[in-house]
């Protein structure tokens, strides 16, 4: 009996001598004295994570020699019964005289440490509290210190991105007045201001006769002719300006003709002629000659540019064409001309004459009428009927199937949008509008990744594709890049790109000038600005009118961590 006792004894004395050694309860007792604080806080969604960086300070004579503590962040809900979302992996700290790894603190001076991890987001992050579940170890001997508060909560304000994507539609070139112009000219013999009868049989004259009767017969709207007359530089100065200006004289009388035959009677208005005799032609003689294969010719040009004296250039032209017989038969005859160009318009077709072709007989319409005719009809479904019949007329023509595609998207059938898309592509290989466009189906079916390659290769289409290009950039993370691409677009998700950039100033005036200004996110937005820049007024007005607009998003507010530092503001609490 005696035995049993002192055995009995023993033990609970040297239990007693354990407890009383183990450094653990001491050290959870002062755990609070830990300081934890976490970079960003709240967390914030970059992409489709979130990143962060924990840093930890041990006051002196607090750790342990022996001693080994874990340091496990984890995320749990809020509210009266927490629970774990999720527990990251644990960081060791080790004291200085403590087996095994990990991070060593001494005991006498403390020290610091820092953890940083990036996790996949998960909804039920956004309004939790992120703490340090903290656990000692001595000898073998676990004891839990309970878990200490380090950062609340996750922005998800990017997740307000807008599925706006900008899908381009491909333009017609439907001309509403058609210029019709003619060149031609009238040659003469030296000195003479006469039209040959053999000129009337050239073909660039037969041309202009048929240019007239043309015009005449589908009433085109004659708008004038201008006639520049010349004279050859081998004769005498002030005998070549009066015989430039006949021939500007008598070219109008040959051309005049003309227009009274096909009973123009345009050509009957003042002014309907604009006549100018230019004088004596040097550099049609210069070009002429340099395009010529005139032996020498190079010389002929260097002694002309020698010569200033006009009267002395002259000369020199008399004795080349006297010498040189090439240049009297090929060049000079060439310069003793009327230049004249008719001008012309021909009328379209009306709107009303297209509207009522297009549905009744589109095939005798051409693609850009069919495409015009589109533009003449406000209803979605009267747009994209006519689409479809540019596919079925002009299949080869990539916007009929490009603008089919893209009423498709306004009607949101985006997997029929695509179909229509990839036949664009089909007709025109690496079409860029096209390109943006079919982008714009993959991102909205998943495939940021198939998106972002069309949309490199749509690059250059226009400032959609940049635009296009930023929502991804703001999914992604990348806002800075996001703000660049979208510069110059005022809408929400441009706003938004400039408040997470950090432009809380730029982002209300951006969402004001765009035409999404009075959705109720917008004001929510604008809410969120004046959170983060300080401002209480603008948040909680702009809160009451977004909530006025959209009731629901009270329910987001109250767990927004947006709106964190002002959760016990009077003004605040009283518009939940």
């Amino acid at each position: 009996m005696k035995k049993q006792q002192f055995n009995r004894a023993f033990t609970l004395l040297i239990l007693g001598g354990l407890v009383a050694c183990n450094p653990l309860k001491k050290m959870s007792e002062n755990a609070e004295n830990v300081q934890y604080s976490v970079n960003p806080n709240p967390l914030e969604l970059h992409g489709d994570s979130v990143a962060m960086s924990v840093t930890g300070k041990i006051p002196p004579e607090y750790f342990h020699k022996k001693a080994i503590v874990e340091v496990t962040p984890v995320l749990k809900t809020k509210g009266t019964n927490p629970e774990v979302i999720q527990e990251f992996e644990t960081l060791t700290l080790v004291g200085e005289a403590a087996t095994g790894e990990g991070q060593k603190i001494t005991a006498a001076s403390g020290g610091s440490f820092k953890y940083e991890d990036k996790i996949a987001f998960k909804e039920a992050m956004t309004y939790a509290s992120l703490e340090a579940k903290i656990v000692g170890v001595y000898k073998g001997a676990k004891k839990e210190f309970g878990y200490y508060p380090v950062g609340d909560g996750t922005i998800i304000t990017p997740k307000l991105v807008m599925a706006d994507e900008k899908p381009i539609l491909g333009n017609d070139k439907f001309v509403k007045v058609i210029p019709k112009n003619i060149d031609a000219q009238i040659n003469y013999l030296i000195n003479s201001s006469q039209v040959r009868s053999s000129e009337y049989n050239d073909e660039d004259y037969k041309a202009f006769r048929e240019f007239l009767k043309e015009g005449s017969t589908k009433g085109w709207a004659f708008k004038g002719v201008k006639v520049a007359a010349y004279a050859s530089p081998d004769g005498e100065i002030s005998k070549n300006d009066n015989l430039a200006n006949e021939r500007a004289e008598s070219a109008k009388k040959a051309l005049d003709t003309y227009f009274k035959k096909n009973k123009i009677e345009a050509a009957k208005a003042d002014g309907f002629y604009t006549l100018e005799g230019k004088g004596e032609d040097w550099e049609g003689f210069k070009t002429k000659m340099q395009a010529s294969d005139i032996k020498d010719k190079e010389l002929i040009l260097r002694v002309l540019q020698m010569t200033s004296d006009l009267d002395k250039r002259e000369q020199e032209i008399k004795n080349l064409a006297a010498t040189y017989t090439e240049v009297a038969e090929k060049v000079l005859p060439e310069l003793r001309r009327s230049a004249f160009t008719v001008m012309a318009e021909e009328q379209s077709r009306t709107d009303e004459e297209i509207s009522k072709l297009v549905k009744s007989s589109p095939d005798s319409l051409s693609v850009e009428e069919i495409l015009y005719a589109a533009t003449l009809v406000e209803d979605l479904n009267d747009k994209l009927s006519i689409y479809n019949s540019a596919k079925k007329v002009y299949p080869n023509d990539w916007r009929g199937h490009n603008n089919a595609g893209y009423i498709m998207l306004l009607q949101n059938k985006a997997n029929e949008a695509k179909t229509e898309f990839e036949a664009a592509l089909n007709a025109e290989n690496g079409n860029k509008v096209a390109s943006n466009n079919l982008a714009i189906c993959h991102k909205l079916s998943g495939d940021v990744s198939k998106a972002k390659e069309l949309y490199t290769a749509a690059s250059g289409a226009g400032k959609e594709v940049n635009y296009n290009m930023g929502i991804i950039d703001i999914m992604e993370g990348n806002y800075s890049n996001a703000v660049t691409k979208m510069s110059g677009m005022n809408s929400f998700n441009a706003a938004l790109a400039q408040l997470l950039n950090g432009n809380n100033d730029g982002a209300i005036k951006t969402i004001d000038a765009s035409d999404e200004k009075d959705l109720a996110l917008s004001y929510y937005l604008k809410a969120v600005a004046g959170a983060r820049s300080g401002n209480k007024d603008l948040t909680v007005n702009n809160l009451k009118t977004a909530f006025s607009k959209d009731a629901g998003l009270k329910k987001k507010a109250m767990k927004d961590v947006e709106f964190l530092k002002m959760a016990e503001d009077e003004s605040f609490k009283n518009l939940f």
